[in-house]
């Protein structure tokens, strides 16, 4: 339930209100807007028997039932956009943030090279994994924390904030020491005690789409998290199988703008796993930003020949900086600029 203050509501009204909340046993989430302040009600398992009680305090307009299964995701809990900041680095709102990185940390050559790369063609973030969550037990499954380790040294490097995938409650601790950004990979979209475990940091989080997974699968996803009081997510539609296997996946860009229609969550968009296909990234990230996407991310690789995972869909350097002056005219079309340009 959403309690709507009125314009000219004091701060000691806004205050009685979640005194009140909170003596009726659940927790409000004060949300100040340009005009007017709305509070957010959460902790109930069902209709506010007692909701009279607020509707007479001093200062209060109406009272909105949030009828969206995800509460704290919806855009009814939230009007506004919500921005995530990662390392300095805003995702959400009018700017967009490219992400862009090796898939794998293979070694710190490697990741260096690709690092300063990215930065010099204009990526905010930089994405490798340290951990690789793969079909089979016997390919390669990432350096562990020598990788973690190798990320942060890229980072002191070139400046860029970090984000790499935690696969489990057992490893997020340590995960936590080196990411700026953790991601949640789309096999561990549904790992309810993972979501809840990131949920109880307050460390950004790109949570991907499953495999197989409805909008409103992703959008439950998440409330997960930010019902254990972290509301740094931001949603990353990367595919979804379906009965065409030309590609590795189905892009589903229309799921873009309807989730931003539905909440206030950023939304960034991965062409590369999506494809498959490096020749295809570039279109599909020309699109993505078309469809209203505040970010993309791309892997990069400075020899995709020689990649331990996922070479055929990783961009060279070269065509990494290429995409970027597209993405950038495409950009200006659409009026919002690429952060690279002020982050830089």
């Amino acid at each position: 339930m959403l309690v709507v203050m009125e314009a000219h509501a004091t701060a000691e009204q806004i205050e009685a209100v979640c005194a009140e909340i909170r003596a009726m046993g659940f927790t409000p989430h004060p949300m100040p807007g340009p005009t007017r302040t709305a509070i957010g009600i959460t902790g109930n398992q069902g209709p506010i028997e007692q909701a009279g009680r607020l509707q007479r305090l001093p200062g209060v307009s109406q009272l909105i039932r949030v009828t969206a299964p995800y509460k704290r995701v919806s855009r009814e809990f939230k009007e506004l956009d919500t921005i995530v900041e990662v390392g300095g680095v805003p995702i959400g709102g009018q700017g967009i943030a490219i992400i862009a990185g090796p898939c794998t940390v293979e070694s710190r050559e490697q990741t260096f090279n690709v690092a300063q790369a990215v930065r010099a063609a204009g990526a905010v973030i930089l994405r490798g994994g340290a951990y690789k969550p793969r079909t089979s037990p016997y390919s390669f499954h990432g350096l562990g924390e020598a990788g973690l380790q190798i990320l942060a040294e890229a980072r002191a490097l070139t400046g860029l904030p970090v984000v790499t995938e935690v696969m489990d409650t057992e490893t997020l601790p340590l995960v936590l020491e080196y990411a700026d950004m953790l991601q949640i990979g789309a096999r561990n979209m549904q790992n309810y005690s993972l979501l809840r475990a990131v949920g109880r940091t307050q460390r950004p989080v790109l949570l991907k789409r499953g495999f197989a997974a409805t909008v409103k699968d992703l959008l439950l996803a998440a409330e997960y998290i930010l019902a254990e009081g972290n509301p740094n997510v931001v949603l990353c539609e990367r595919g979804i199988r379906t009965f065409d296997d030309s590609l590795r996946f189905t892009l589903d860009l229309g799921a873009v703008p309807l989730i931003k229609q539905l909440s206030h969550l950023p939304v960034i968009v991965d062409p590369s796993h999506a494809s498959g296909r490096a020749d295809l990234v570039i279109p599909m990230a020309r699109a993505a930003l078309a469809a209203g996407a505040d970010g993309l991310i791309v892997e990069v690789h400075d020899n995709p020949a020689y990649a331990v995972c996922d070479g055929t869909q990783s961009l060279v350097p070269d065509s990494f900086a290429g995409m970027m002056r597209q993405l950038a005219r495409i950009a200006a079309a659409i009026e919002r600029p690429l952060l690279s340009s002020v982050y830089r």
